[in-house]
């Protein structure tokens, strides 16, 4: 089966019924569309065989990705609530789920050769952070400056952090040490001392 014989559309939206929590149809497509062409470059079969980490396989990036949303959207109803801003929700579960779409190019060298089909080396290499290859799916597939730019980088950060940039990246950091944590019993700043294929 070739991976244009696969459903990749249908395989995000039941992945990530955060999507929906996106009101604007437009850039929900949008991310549908990064994680489309993710996945068919990148060769996989299915959006769940992507780990987590490149040694974590025990929780998927689809599980990731999800908990960074989720956490953000909590943490910006108190920040609404609360302290009576106003983050732009589209803005943060649309980098949420996008944040790590750059993992299906730099994973396939990580897995077991069955979960992939054919991966496009003018792609796929682990030469390349997620982070960036992630910023430059979502660029590639036209969403919203705000969106790009909250996506988290630990390498070129942006020089304008937004609310939801950084709203995105403390979810991010929280979902990740809470992984790293149930999986192999250290903090994310540990594994990353440890384990880190970028400096």
């Amino acid at each position: 089966m070739s991976n244009t014989d696969r459903d990749f559309e249908s395989q995000v939206r039941d992945a990530l019924p955060e999507l929906e929590r996106i009101d604007d149809d437009d850039l929900r497509e949008r991310v549908v569309e990064a994680w489309v062409l993710g996945l068919e470059r990148g060769g996989w079969r299915d959006v769940e065989d992507i780990p987590y980490a490149w040694n974590i396989h025990e929780v998927t990036n689809v599980e990731h990705v999800r908990g960074v949303a989720r956490i953000a959207l909590e943490t910006a109803r108190e920040q609404r609530a609360f302290h009576g801003a106003d983050p732009d929700v589209d803005v943060i579960v649309a980098a949420c789920l996008l944040h790590d779409v750059g993992k299906c190019y730099e994973y396939p060298d990580f897995v077991d050769d069955e979960l992939l089909a054919d991966p496009n080396p003018r792609y796929v290499s682990e030469e390349i952070p997620h982070s960036i290859s992630g910023y430059a799916l979502a660029h590639e597939v036209g969403c919203p400056l705000a969106v790009q730019r909250a996506i988290p980088h630990f390498l070129g950060e942006v020089p304008t952090r937004t609310l939801e940039a950084e709203l995105v990246k403390s979810a991010n950091s929280a979902s990740s040490n809470a992984i790293t944590q149930a999986t192999m019993g250290i903090t994310l700043q540990e594994w990353v001392e440890k384990y880190s294929q970028t400096s």
